[in-house]
């Protein structure tokens, strides 16, 4: 879909006008002038004294009547002016097609096909003969629609068209309400549809926008619904916080966007926040060298373990967390123990997860209505060939001693159940996993059963904002090895199911308990006696309460399922802290064309902006190089106008998103060695990058930054005498 300014549709144009029309508009314009000219004749005769005017009556009358057509010419005029101005203001949408087998004609009955709509699933509800002029039932991405009108692309003109052959690129309006970016159209509703485009660019770049004026936010609102459906790279979101968000491919795209939505879909003064750069959080294998390329020896791995020590007394009481990164922790009320450990991730498995996040989010979807339905649901055979072929990949990428039996044992997929980080259960009593929609088995009921969705909600937590900067987490493997109940926790998980029987039960329980007080005399009580007795009472109280489904140990902490959630998502956090921490920036490739005499100068620019340098070639035939490098996209802003000005437009970049990549030094390094002392100093304040980044993100989002504004300062005298 593209937009087009409605001026520029043929039937809006102005044309010559024909000798019928040219007669028709002077006879109107010749009534129009008589009418004129007697509403001033019958003025001159009111404006006579009252004994030369004998026709009073008449003459106020066509006054009257001379005025009323003067305000039915005036507001013809204003109506017309407006019609036009609203018909120039709209934005009319044409779809670009082509049309690959049959003839497309002029207000043909066609159905609209979008790209999720399979065949399969939707002709069970359909007739074999069923046409699109036809009273269908509502069938899920699919939907009925006349073409209005055909279009032939002459460059900046439109030509109508009645038909178009096979084989034929052309313009289809009236599509507006039936396709948001692209469809398949077809007379035929058993046509599969067509793959959507892919671009390569990918959007990464966001920005928060808002009106001016708080009044103007409906139009702000129908202007980026407009943008969205006329580009095909944007993005537009309203976050969870309220923003409305653009998402674009770069620093030109997001300012053409920008212009766009001010200039042509809302019409409105809008203010832009400063670009905002996504980052992702991770966890790497403890380095072999130091920061001055030295192995890492016994010096540096006593300073290492002091360094560790200090970082886990800043630990709260009541976690632990033992040298192998293993993390302990309890939930408020005492009740359960969770061992959680973190682990990274092999790269291949990262990439393998990114590219599959679909399958994986319908993988979900299957597991629900398994859980919900208890029936069993026909799954397409198809998405089961690319579920198994997705698990044996996985079973192929992670391999090794510590990840035997992993694939089996995932337990979700994080953040929002489809991202690139996996939750896996080590513990005994626990069978459920995300494969369930292969054995096509409904879930185990087993004694964690009632709870595991409060695990898996505290991992969803965590891995959607990171200890370091609440970015999301990428590349992280959380272990679930330790999962033990109290009998409390143990009674809570069961009363759910029990609750029906839980009447006959409490009642039960409090004779048994309260019998034996009952029975004794006071005579014969010992003293043991009676702190037995005394203590039974609470007891029999306790196990009541617990039977209602309110535990005196909880009320102070909230629901149980609560506390469990928190626990999880501490417990992992605790979890990444405990080993070494990266962050990731997106990265773009970079090709850039330039003379052999500019070369140093294109050099230059990258090396300022973190880039790095892949490959250079010579074009043959020709003095010209290929440049292929990569460069942060936090880095990016500015770059091509830069490169342009040094080498004096003799080299020109292109940018697109290519991938995540680690960036190799910690934000959170110290020197510890000797070595490290004299090289970076005491405070080694020399520049760290992912130090820099962490902090940018931090004020941004109102977190606590850990700096230093002034440390030692005087007072400064001026040598030379005021004046």
């Amino acid at each position: 879909m593209f937009a087009v300014d409605a001026k520029a549709l043929p039937h809006n144009k102005p044309r010559p006008l024909t000798q019928e029309e040219i007669a028709q508009r002077r006879e109107l314009a010749k009534q129009r002038h008589a009418g004129k000219m007697a509403a001033s004749q019958g003025k001159e005769v009111s404006e006579k004294p009252p004994s030369e005017n004998s026709s009073e009556g008449t003459g106020s009358t066509g006054d009257k009547k001379g005025e009323e057509q003067q305000l039915t010419d005036q507001m013809d005029v204003v109506t017309s002016k407006a019609a036009k101005q609203e018909a120039d203001n709209k934005e009319s949408f044409i779809a670009f097609a082509r049309v690959f087998s049959g003839v497309v004609r002029r207000g043909q009955k066609i159905f609209v096909l979008g790209p999720k709509y399979d065949p399969a699933e939707s002709l069970h509800k359909l007739s074999p003969q069923c046409s699109a002029t036809d009273d269908l039932p509502s069938v899920p991405h699919m939907s009925c629609c006349t073409l209005e009108n055909l279009y032939l692309l002459m460059g900046r003109e439109l030509e109508e068209l009645e038909e178009v052959p096979a084989g034929n690129v052309l313009g289809i309006g009236g599509l507006q309400d039936f396709v948001l970016k692209s469809a398949t159209l077809s007379t035929s509703p058993a046509c599969p549809p067509f793959t959507p485009l892919n671009f390569e660019a990918t959007p990464i770049v966001r920005v928060a926008v808002e009106p001016k004026h708080p009044s103007d936010m409906p139009q702000l609102v129908r202007g980026m619904k407009l943008l969205n459906q006329a580009d095909p790279c944007v993005q537009v979101l309203i976050q969870e916080t309220g923003e409305h968000v653009l998402v674009t491919a770069g620093e030109v795209h997001l300012q053409r966007c920008l212009d766009d939505l001010k200039e042509r879909f809302a019409k409105i003064e809008i203010s832009v926040s400063a670009p905002i750069i996504p980052f992702r959080e991770t966890i790497t294998r403890p380095p072999k060298v130091d920061m001055v390329n030295e192995e890492i020896g016994k010096q540096q791995k006593v300073a290492v373990i002091h360094q560790t020590k200090e970082d886990q007394n800043k630990i709260p009481e009541g976690i632990q967390v033992d040298s192998d990164g293993l993390v302990t922790i309890s939930t408020p009320n005492k009740q359960a123990t969770l061992s959680v450990r973190a682990l990274p991730l092999p790269e291949e498995v990262t990439r393998l997860l990114e590219e599959n996040s679909d399958l994986i989010r319908t993988m979900e979807q299957l597991s629900t209505s398994l859980n919900e339905d208890k029936n069993a649901h026909e799954i397409n055979q198809k998405t089961m060939d690319k579920i198994k072929e997705f698990k044996q990949k996985l079973e192929q990428n992670l391999q090794g001693r510590k990840w035997r039996n992993a694939v089996d044992h995932i337990w979700s997929f994080g953040p929002r159940k489809c991202g690139p980080n996996i939750l896996l259960h080590k513990f005994e009593g626990y069978k459920n996993s995300v494969w369930q929609c292969l054995e096509n088995t409904e879930k185990e009921v087993s004694k964690y059963g009632d709870f595991d969705n409060s695990i898996v909600s505290g991992f969803q937590l965590a891995t959607l904002s990171g200890p370091m900067c609440e970015e999301p987490l990428m590349g992280v493997c959380f272990t679930v090895e330790k999962w033990e109940m109290n009998k409390v926790g143990e009674t809570l998980l069961t009363k759910s199911r029990d609750s029906g029987e839980c009447g006959a039960v409490e009642h039960q329980e409090s004779e048994d308990t309260v019998s034996p007080t009952s029975n004794c005399t006071v005579d014969t009580c010992s003293e043991n006696e009676h702190e037995q007795s005394s203590q039974s009472v609470p007891k029999s109280l306790e196990k009541n309460s617990k039977n209602k489904g309110e535990v005196l140990l909880t009320d102070c902490y909230g629901p149980f399922s609560g506390q469990l959630i928190a626990t999880m998502k501490e417990a992992c956090r605790y979890a990444l802290q405990a080993k070494p921490q990266r962050l990731m920036a997106a990265m773009y490739t970079c090709e850039i064309m330039a003379t052999a005499e500019v070369l140093g100068r294109v050099y230059a620019v990258l090396s300022k902006r973190e880039g790095r340098v892949l490959q250079e070639e010579m074009k043959e035939g020709t003095d010209v190089f290929i440049i292929k490098a990569v460069l942060p996209v936090a880095e990016s802003f500015g770059f091509a106008d830069e490169i342009r000005k040094r080498t004096s437009g003799l080299a020109s970049p292109q940018l697109v998103f290519s991938h995540w990549e680690i960036i190799s030094s910690d934000p959170f390094w110290v020197p510890t060695t000797e070595e490290e002392y004299l090289h970076f100093g005491e405070k080694a304040d020399s520049e760290n990058q992912a130090r820099k980044y962490m902090n940018a993100v931090r004020k941004r989002k109102g977190l606590y930054v850990e700096e230093k504004i002034v440390e030692h300062a005087e007072k400064q005298r001026t040598l030379s005498r005021n004046k």
